[in-house]
Formats: structure tokens, C-alpha cells, sequence
């Protein structure tokens, strides 16, 4: 079975819920918080949102890229790659028509070398477990990137010993990954063990760093 296979597998066993809906008081605050950093290091990207391109890897639902429209990004300036066909029929339906979405490896996408100022990925990278498909993902995604463009990079640093299927990711592997990137990182987001059991101290226990699990880089391509 290949690495795109099990990954499919592995999605499929996870039975979420409503565990990632904005209605749960330690998901919205977990969102609010990545928006309010990720907003801080588009600002400082040169040009306007009306003129960037931006693709994602690993869309599902179509989240982020409905958050990139609020911004201004033009639905045909938008291009969504998904694995599972299920998510990616989620995304056709929230999604304007205009958006682009392509389904299966993100390695072999057609997206056009040079073509994105922006390149997103949210939590895939943990979800690859063979280092060699993580290496072929990271180089298209910087591949497609303009010269001065930038990776949005959101994932965990940690492994979860609950759940096999999964991987942190930590900051010298994401270097590994795009050696030629100039980096800036934040820790965000307080261990989501930690927030669903407590969700009223969010804002209290994420003041302490090493409780955030997860990392939010802008890696930009010279």
C-alpha cells in the first residue's frame, strides 16, 4: 500500500465529531488566536491581497481558502489540492466556482512552477509519516512559489503517544524541508488535550510557551 493510501486510511479512522467545530469554546479561541498571528505576518507582505496568488495543500473543507477571500484574495487567484474526495466535495460546495481544486498528491499537482505568492499547508505535514513524501510535497509547494513569495507552514512540533497516525513536525525538520527559506515562527496554540479540558483558562495557560504545541512559519523564498 502506498504512503497516499494510508494516509487516506488513516484520515478514515479518525471519527472527529463536532471535536473541530467554531461553536466549542476551545476551538474558536484555538482559530482566533492562528488568525490574529497569521494576520500579523501577511500584513507584512509586500503588494495587495487583490493581486496575490495563493494555493493550498491538503484544503479539506475549503476553511482556510473561504478565510483568504475574506482577506480579498479573487476566488480565480485560488487553488485547493485535497487527497480525500469526500473533503474535496465539501470544499466544491463552500467555495465560489471560480476557486481551482485539484484532487490527489500534492507532489504531482499542476500548479505552475513560479505562479503563487503564497503556498499554504495546515496540520498535513504531521499526517506524513514517510520523510521522503514529505521531502517531494515541500519541494512542489516551493516549486510553485514566486521568487519573494511564502509558505504559510501551521503544524504540531510533538507527537501525540495517543494516536500513531501522526507525527510532530519540529522546527529543524521544517528547515530541513526548505533550506533555502528565510523564517519567521511563532508558537501558537495551547495543547488541545489541555484546551478541551479546560477551556475557560485558555487565554491564562497559553500565556506559558511550552504549552503551545504547534508552530505558525512564514517561510519566505528568496
Amino acid at each position: 500500500m502506498s504512503e497516499l493510501d494510508q494516509i487516506a486510511q488513516r484520515y478514515a479512522r479518525r471519527e472527529t465529531g463536532d471535536r473541530y467545530s467554531l461553536l466549542r469554546p476551545e476551538v474558536w479561541q484555538m482559530w482566533q488566536e492562528r488568525q490574529r498571528e497569521l494576520l500579523k505576518l501577511l500584513a507584512t507582505r509586500p503588494g495587495r491581497p487583490a493581486d496575490w496568488h495563493a494555493a493550498e495543500v491538503g484544503c479539506g473543507a475549503g476553511g482556510n481558502l473561504l478565510d483568504l477571500l475574506r482577506l480579498g484574495l479573487p476566488p480565480a487567484h485560488l487553488t485547493g489540492i485535497e487527497l480525500l474526495p469526500e473533503r474535496l466535495a465539501a470544499a466544491r460546495a463552500a467555495l465560489p466556482e471560480g476557486v481551482r481544486l485539484l484532487a490527489g498528491d500534492a507532489a504531482q499537482a499542476e500548479v505552475a512552477p513560479a505562479s503563487q505568492d503564497l503556498v499554504l499547508q495546515s496540520t498535513v505535514f504531521s499526517s506524513i509519516l514517510d520523510d521522503s513524501l514529505q521531502q517531494r510535497v515541500a519541494d512542489a509547494m516551493w516549486r510553485w512559489l514566486k521568487p519573494g513569495g511564502a509558505i504559510v507552514w501551521y503544524d504540531f512540533t510533538v507527537n501525540n503517544p495517543r494516536n500513531p497516525d501522526v507525527r510532530g513536525v519540529p522546527l529543524a525538520r521544517v528547515r530541513q524541508l526548505f533550506p533555502q527559506g528565510r523564517f519567521t515562527a511563532r508558537r501558537v496554540t495551547l495543547a488541545p488535550p489541555l484546551a478541551r479540558a479546560l477551556p475557560a483558562a485558555y487565554g491564562l495557560l497559553n500565556l506559558v510557551p511550552w504549552l503551545r504545541t504547534h508552530r505558525l512559519v512564514l517561510i519566505e523564498k528568496p
